[in-house]
């Protein structure tokens, strides 16, 4: 990162990424840190937290179901007690989900899913609007998906709670431009990792179909035939975050090299 990417970053930025201890949460998380920010993550899986904060001893790291509202409430009255300073939010949290057609997802998936992926999104940005606009403004990110944009055979709970998150950014987007609150959806492709390949093994297995044919059909859903990688979505957040991003609110964003045509009809 040059020094111009970094601008309205630094150790004055206080940030909070949701599901940071892996994965796409944790590279957001560590490129944040080093930009010089002070970063908070949240997590539920103990041994990847107690991981985070001794590769990072100077992060604050809690433990929580991010879709138990009354644990977010404690995170942010915590938050206020220590000074109330936030100025970055980004919501990351997110599950697969089943992979099932519609008729064989049971209603406790659906719940869990959409409570994961969406609902904990809106318990931490209620939270979060006061302490923004108390700061003068700030920016809220959102881990979408591709999904967003497109239907998702087998993957109905994961699909509607992705573009369930498009109408909330868009809608506080414009509840909060006024406030100098910018908020955006970051929409990756398929990410390179663990959750991904348990995702094509599953399909697979339901389908009785090789997992590489399965991957092949995911690497044809973008135009560049790759897997998004953490830095890609990391970067960008860092993007919208700085003050090079301060014109850029209620956008979904793809970062997926996608062509809807290209993935059906190429080769």
């Amino acid at each position: 990162m040059t020094e111009l990417k970094l601008r309205g970053l630094g150790p004055d930025c206080h940030v909070l990424v949701t599901a940071a201890a892996r994965g796409i949460g944790r590279g957001i998380a560590e490129a944040f840190l080093a930009s010089g920010c002070r970063v908070h993550v949240c997590d539920n899986d103990r041994q990847a937290l107690s991981d985070f904060q001794s590769t990072h001893p100077g992060a604050i790291t809690t433990d929580l179901d991010v879709a138990d509202h009354r644990a977010v409430d404690a995170v942010f009255d915590a938050i206020e007690r220590r000074g109330g300073h936030l100025d970055v939010l980004v919501n990351n949290a997110g599950i697969a989900g089943p992979v099932s057609p519609a008729e064989g997802i049971s209603p406790e998936d659906w719940l869990r899913t959409t409570d994961v992926n969406l609902s904990s999104h809106f318990y931490f940005a209620r939270r979060a609007i006061p302490i923004l606009r108390s700061r003068g403004g700030g920016s809220m990110l959102f881990i979408a998906s591709s999904a967003a944009f497109m239907g998702c055979p087998m993957r109905a709970p994961y699909a509607a709670s992705k573009w369930g998150l498009i109408g909330l950014v868009k809608t506080l987007a414009m509840e909060l431009g006024k406030d100098a609150i910018r908020v955006n959806a970051l929409c990756p492709g398929s990410v390179a990792g663990p959750r991904i390949e348990r995702v094509m093994r599953r399909e697979a297995r339901i389908g009785n179909i090789p997992i590489e044919a399965i991957r092949q059909s995911y690497l044809k859903q973008s135009s560049m035939r790759v897997f998004m990688q953490p830095e890609d979505i990391a970067n960008m957040a860092l993007f919208l975050a700085s003050e090079l991003g301060a014109r850029i609110s209620g956008q979904a964003i793809g970062l997926d090299g996608h062509s809807e045509s290209f993935a059906q009809d190429g080769p």
